[in-house]
């Protein structure tokens, strides 16, 4: 019997395969933005990029996905549900097994044999280790630049201790983010796209040794449209002008961006060191619009996300009729529209929508022109925001955003 979690290696092998997107220890935030968008707009399935994120081990997370989570991956690598993709598979286990009793007995007994022996040999190649000391090791990190896109980052490290040369840097939280380096080594370098929090690591003979903080700002508001594996950027000026930002669809043209079949997803992000600002205590005011509705994008389907130390904020807008496949999430709290009345997030874009969120006390209240949509029932976590976020599919404007607290205050009327 496999287990689940081989089971949900091999879906998202199968997944990965399928997208031909290259490794899927390379991929951005963006790319799980885009996974997303193919979910709905493939087989109308409703998978947010965070639970993709938690999947592919970008964001830690304990346990299995739920039911209606695996049957939308199953579907994806071209399954009838879950349970029918593992039939299948411990099917085809079995019968590439082929072997008899008899001969697994021999198997086991030889393999055995094989690994006393092996062991023998490494007691006597290897008698002693060295004592493993964490303070032995550091692990330090220098921006090329202090803000702005792209960023390489300097890795200086110290493994010269390592018994082995198993010395890794690991870029974030997702430990299949790692590369190999040289314990006599003392540098690694890494570029960074995308703007956000970081959260790199050196990992000595398979443990921890250090671990680091590290926030790649946007030198203010970066506008850019997704693209694998270089985003395609745009300059201030040509978005922010006349008390808005905004991407025209002018210029997507100018710029060679198909638009059809499937439009493009546009994104302003603006990722900084806004100071003490907590996603269980906050006030947050913008204004905005999507201003694409053809073809693929009937739904204009838009999200604004406020980006913390580990986590995210995510607050969903969509047209009238497509809540289905919205999702809605909270720094630790998540609903899809699959599961629960997220109506109260569909909108008119003929004009500016109003969202305002207040974050105090455990609880938080969303509202899309000053109308109460939804409640966020208690135990957010208490984790800083380092970065607003606009993703349009298609392309979209704001006239406003405004983020405080009793002692801070961010505020951009462009």
């Amino acid at each position: 019997m496999l287990t689940d979690e081989h089971l949900l290696s091999k879906v998202k092998l199968q997944i990965e395969t399928r997208l031909g997107w290259g490794n899927s220890a390379d991929w951005t935030n963006q790319d799980f933005v885009n996974l997303s968008s193919k979910f709905k707009e493939d087989f109308e399935l409703s998978i947010s990029h965070v639970t993709l994120k938690r999947i592919w081990g970008k964001v830690k997370y304990a346990g299995m996905p739920q039911i209606y989570t695996l049957n939308a991956l199953a579907e994806f690598a071209g399954f009838e549900n879950w349970r029918n993709f593992k039939v299948r598979l411990e099917a085809e286990t079995s019968a590439n097994t082929g072997f008899s009793k008899i001969h697994f007995r021999k198997i086991i007994g030889i393999s055995a044999a094989l690994l006393v022996f092996v062991a023998i040999v490494l007691i006597f190649a290897y008698p002693s280790k060295k004592k493993f000391n964490v303070k032995n090791y550091s692990l330090s990190i220098h921006k090329i630049l202090s803000t702005g896109l792209p960023n390489s980052v300097i890795f200086n490290y110290d493994a010269g201790e390592a018994v082995s040369d198993s010395v890794i840097i690991q870029q974030s939280w997702d430990d299949r983010l790692r590369t190999t380096v040289s314990k006599n080594q003392h540098q690694h370098t890494l570029i960074y796209y995308y703007p956000g929090f970081f959260n790199p690591k050196l990992i000595v003979d398979g443990e921890i040794v250090n671990e680091q903080k590290l926030l790649i700002p946007s030198n203010g508001w970066m506008a850019a449209v997704s693209h694998t594996p270089v985003p395609i950027y745009f300059k201030k000026e040509e978005v922010i002008a006349d008390g808005k930002m905004e991407l025209p669809i002018d210029l997507l043209k100018e710029k060679n961006i198909p638009l059809s079949p499937e439009a493009p997803l546009v994104s302003y992000c603006n990722v900084q060191d806004f100071g003490p600002i907590y996603a269980d205590h906050f006030h947050f005011e913008t204004s905005l619009r999507n201003d694409y509705s053809e073809g693929s994008s009937v739904c204009q389907l838009t999200n604004i996300y406020l980006l913390c130390e580990g986590t995210a904020i995510g607050i969903p807008l969509c047209v009238k009729g497509c809540e289905s496949s919205i999702n809605f999430f909270f720094a630790g709290y998540s609903i899809s529209g699959k599961q629960k009345d997220l109506s109260a997030f569909g909108v008119d874009f003929d004009n500016y929508v109003k969202v305002r969120v207040e974050s105090a006390d455990g609880k938080a209240f969303v509202f899309l022109n000053d109308k109460l949509a939804y409640e966020v029932p208690g135990n957010i976590s208490h984790t800083k925001i380092i970065g607003i976020d606009y993703v349009f599919q298609g392309t979209g404007s704001v006239n406003y955003v405004k983020l405080t607290n009793e002692n801070i205050s961010f505020e951009d009327k462009f």
